[in-house]
């Protein structure tokens, strides 16, 4: 099955889970009907998976899924305690506030499913990300360090620098043919190994070709 129907192409098979690149616009879970990522990915694979983190449905990228109750309990333990290590990429075509640093704040939820990002720091969302300039003109792509895994974070904290992600309508974002937020690199341990996967993110079209990211990596 192609990729454009299953919703999600394979980066790393192992006995206890699968990572996989998830595409833009499928759901996590089943919705109205529409069977989602952990159903798509059981009917591929021909055995239950269970989610251990979860993407936005118009986020794409990397989705760790396990393969069975005590990875899913080794592999949730490890989110909890932050020994997972998460970059995402964005793009922007709005002037930041700033081109890189720290964003935090406690989050709120506002209208219509909304969050906002608040200036206390009682229970903080925490975000690290730097920026470069794309030659596409007034367009930045963002690598983005999420420290603690809110729910909408990052899109939250890309709003609150005055540069909502470019096709992020929900919080601003200027109208485009997909949200361009993509969980790039997902780096974690397991059973005595540490892992580090990474997802294409194919906007080749929007990113220099000469850009390498991995020279933004702390």
């Amino acid at each position: 099955m192609s990729e454009k129907y299953s919703g999600f192409t394979e980066i790393l098979t192992h006995p206890d889970f699968i990572v996989v690149n998830k595409m833009a616009g499928v759901d996590m879970h089943d919705d109205m009907g529409v069977p989602g990522l952990v159903s798509r990915v059981s009917a591929a694979i021909g055995q239950d998976v269970y989610p251990v983190h979860r993407l936005d449905k118009v986020t794409s990228g990397v989705v760790l899924l396990a393969k069975n109750t005590e990875a899913t309990r080794l592999l949730s333990l490890s989110f909890a305690e932050r020994k997972v290590k998460k970059i995402y990429l964005a793009i922007s075509d709005r002037t930041p506030k700033k081109k890189q640093g720290w964003i935090k704040g406690d989050m709120a939820k506002g209208r219509n499913g909304c969050w906002r990002l608040l200036h206390s720091l009682d229970n903080p969302a925490v975000t690290y990300f730097q920026s470069l300039s794309l030659k596409i003109p007034k367009h930045r792509l963002y690598i983005i360090f999420p420290h603690t895994g809110k729910t909408h974070q990052i899109r939250v904290a890309m709003k609150s620098i005055s540069a909502p992600i470019l096709g992020d309508e929900r919080y601003g974002g200027t109208p485009a043919e997909r949200t361009y937020l993509h969980a790039w690199r997902l780096q974690f341990p397991y059973s005595g190994a540490d892992y580090s996967v990474e997802a294409p993110h194919r906007w080749g079209e929007k990113i220099d070709s000469d850009v390498d990211l991995q020279n933004f990596i702390p």
